[in-house]
Order: C-alpha cells, then structure tokens, then sequence
C-alpha cells in the first residue's frame, strides 16, 4: 500500500514538471492556480488514500485477530479430535492384541490338537477337536459380545447421567416448592406452626431409643390446682416415677423475614422481633407451672423445645443471655441437636435402671430356685427309699414265687404235670431246677 501512494506521487511531480517546462512564461499565472487546484485535489486524494489505507490496515487487524482466534480454536480442536482419535487407536490397539492373543492361543491349540491326532484324524476326532475348540470359540464370542456391551454400557451410563442430573434438578426444584409453600403456610396460622413444631418433637423422640407410652408419652392431659385442663406436648419418665416435661414453640415469622432480609438494617429489626417471641414463649411456657402438677414428680423447670436449629441459634448471638433468662424463669431451651442428647443420656439411665432391675429379679428368682432345689433334693431322697422298700418288697414277693421250698411257681408247675388242663406254660426262669419233687407241697 505505501508503494501505490509513492509511485502515485512521483507520476504527480513528473506530470507537474512537464507542463511547467511544455508551456510559455506567460501562462504561469493560470499554470500557477490550477496547480494549485490539482495539489489541492491531490491532496484531498493523499488524504483519502491514507484514510483507505488505515481502513484496510484495521479491517487486516481484524481479520488476523479473527484468523487467530479461529486458529486457535482449531488448534484445540484439533488436538481434543487427536485425543479421541489417541484413545479410539489405543482401544482399537488393545482389541486387536487380545484378538491376537486369542487368535495365537487357537492356533496353538488347533496345531497341539493336529499333530497329536493327525494319525488318526476321523470324523469321530473331528468331532472331538469341535468339541474341544467350542469353548474357545465361545470365549471369543462372550469377548466380542462384552466389548460390544462395554461400548453400549458406557453410553446407556452417560444417557443414564444425565437422567439421574436431571431427576436431581427436578427433586431440588421440588424441594425449593415444598420448602417455600411450607413457609407460606406456616407463616400465617400459628396452629399448623405449633403442629409441625410436635412433629419434629416426635422425630427427634423416635431416634432416641426410648420407646413411646412406656419412657414418655404424647399430649398428656393433666388438672391443675384450681381445676383448670393442662395438656403438656410431651411428659418423659424417669426412673424411681421422675419426670420431665417438654413443650415445643416454634417462631417462623420474624426468622423467616430475617433470613429473606436483603440489608443489614432489616436483618437488625426481625432478629430483635424474633428475640421477643422467643422471650414470650419463655414467658408463656414459665407461666403454666407444669412442675406444680400433684400428678407429675418433675423438677423446677421444663424444656423448651425449638425445632429449628438456625432460629435459635441466631437468638443466642443476638442475646447471649437468652439462656439465663430462660432459666431465671426455671425453663431451659433446648433445640433438635441438644434435645437429642439429652433422651440419649435418658435412654442410657433406663437401660441401666432395667439392668439393675434385671439384676435384682435374678437374685429373688435364684433365691426361689434354691428353696425349690432343696425341696427337690429332699423330694428325691423320699423317692429314692421309697424305690428301695419297692425294691425289697419285690425282692421278698419274687422269692415267694420262684424260690425255697413250695414256692408259687413249682407247685403250680406240678398241678400242671399232675394232669390239670392248661394252655400255657411257666416261664423256666420261674422254676428252680435244684429243687426237687418233695421240695414241691
């Protein structure tokens, strides 16, 4: 480009030469001014030109800048497309070395099997070598068939990704619905906030270890003093007929606006507006005297139970002597976290209560197998002498029937020989041989 404008210009000067020199003196007034116009025209043309000449070296700019980055586009291309086709090599690489692998075992076995029987190839051998060869067929077969099913794998796997990705998408989605339309309807019926609040009590009661209407019980109905119906959320027994109570109040709506809160001015108002309810359900619950109950043996206080962990914990930042002014008022807080260690100690104390119980029932069981024991040895001894007077009266009666002279047995024998009908005979072991007839009545 800077050679066009400087050949233009020297063409320009040599034009302008040559009519200064072709024309008379007279004329250089008019020469004079219409160089001065064609300098201006040339002028405005240097002008352009260097404005075209600009252009175009920005349009260039541009396109090597474009040539660049699509170049280095295709570079990354190219090198991912080299990637792929690495690994497709690699993978093409191992298959053909096990089917070489596969194929030289055969080959090998199909010459071992050949020479061994080449003197004695028939169709029954033949048959013979198919039936050995059929397995290693079958394994290339099976092989073939699994690197078919690795390649269908591994793409069901990736189809099968991105179901599962989207399934979570979906489940958060819902998720984020459920939690939201949970807060709406809670946020303004503070009956279904004192409902689910229970809820949560009996969650975290089951995951204790103590078992309902045996360690505690559910909305127990109790008389105070002056007649009036109480009806704690929970009553959990102690051993030796202690007992505890706790009661569940939940505080959604202010958290709910601190948590939404977009400045930290807001977030100052409803953490102060939570910290209030908080203080009058402690109020409300001290106000109720559930350890006065003449039907319940509990201590001076009683647990408040707060089902949202982040709630409360915000409270006690704000107000670190939340605790104190609980107790003061003979209530302790107690949130899911806390709550459950403590019914965890409590489900401990009545495994060691029921073991020591266990343990006393055995003593007074073996207490009463002992005496029964005794009287079993005392029983036994009786029936063993009455076993030896059995024994001995047996003795004397078997004497008396096949023993000594006119014994039962030989006297009954004879009646037999002295020509009495019968149709039986005396065992011999009845009869004593050494005895003799005049032994005999």
């Amino acid at each position: 480009m800077n050679s066009i404008i400087i050949v233009l210009l020297v063409m320009v000067m040599a034009a302008l030469f040559f009519l200064l020199f072709k024309k008379p003196v007279a004329d250089t007034g008019g020469q004079l001014e219409m160089f001065s116009l064609k300098e201006a025209e040339h002028q405005r043309n240097l002008t352009y030109y260097r404005e075209e000449k600009q252009r175009l070296e920005d349009e260039l700019a541009d396109l090597r800048t474009g040539f660049m980055n699509e170049r280095s586009r295709a570079v990354k291309a190219e090198e991912i497309l080299n990637a792929q086709i690495e690994k497709q090599v690699q993978q093409d690489k191992y298959i053909a070395e096990l089917q070489q692998q596969f194929k030289l075992q055969f080959e090998q076995i199909a010459s071992q099997i050949l020479e061994e029987k080449t003197s004695r190839f028939t169709l029954q051998n033949k048959a013979s070598m198919e039936l050995i060869l059929s397995p290693l067929k079958e394994n290339i077969k099976a092989f073939e068939e699994k690197v078919d099913r690795v390649y269908k794998a591994e793409s069901d796997e990736r189809n099968i990704l991105k179901g599962v990705i989207s399934q979570l998408m979906d489940q958060s989605r819902q998720i984020q619905e459920d939690a939201n339309n949970l807060t709406k309807a809670l946020k303004g019926d503070n009956k279904k906030q004192g409902n689910w609040g229970e809820i949560i009590l009996e969650r975290v009661l089951e995951r204790s270890g103590l078992v309902k209407d045996r360690e505690y019980r559910i909305q127990s109905s109790f008389s105070t003093s002056t007649g009036n119906r109480v009806q704690p959320d929970v009553i959990i027994d102690l051993p030796d007929d202690k007992h505890i109570v706790v009661d569940a109040k939940v505080s959604l709506i202010a958290y709910e606006k601190y948590v939404s809160a977009e400045t930290e001015e807001d977030r100052e108002i409803y953490v102060r507006q939570h910290l209030l309810s908080l203080k009058n359900h402690i109020q409300d619950l001290a106000g109720k005297n559930y350890h006065a109950l003449y039907q319940i043996n509990s201590p001076d206080f009683v647990l408040l139970f707060i089902p949202i962990e982040s709630s409360f914990g915000i409270a006690v930042q704000k107000d670190a002597e939340l605790f104190n002014y609980a107790w003061d008022r003979k209530v302790v807080i107690v949130s899911p976290s806390t709550l459950l260690a403590t019914l965890r100690t409590i489900s401990s104390i009545w495994k060691q209560e029921r073991q020591n119980r266990n343990v006393l029932e055995i003593a007074r069981l073996s207490g009463t197998m002992y005496d029964k024991f005794v009287g079993f040895l005392s029983d036994m001894e009786s029936i063993g002498r009455n076993i030896k007077q059995s024994h001995d009266a047996y003795d004397k009666a078997i004497s008396k029937l096949s023993s000594g002279t006119g014994n039962l047995a030989a006297t009954a024998d004879k009646i037999k020989k002295l020509g009495a009908k019968t149709t039986k005979q005396i065992d011999h072991k009845f009869l004593d041989p050494a005895l003799t007839e005049d032994d005999i009545l």
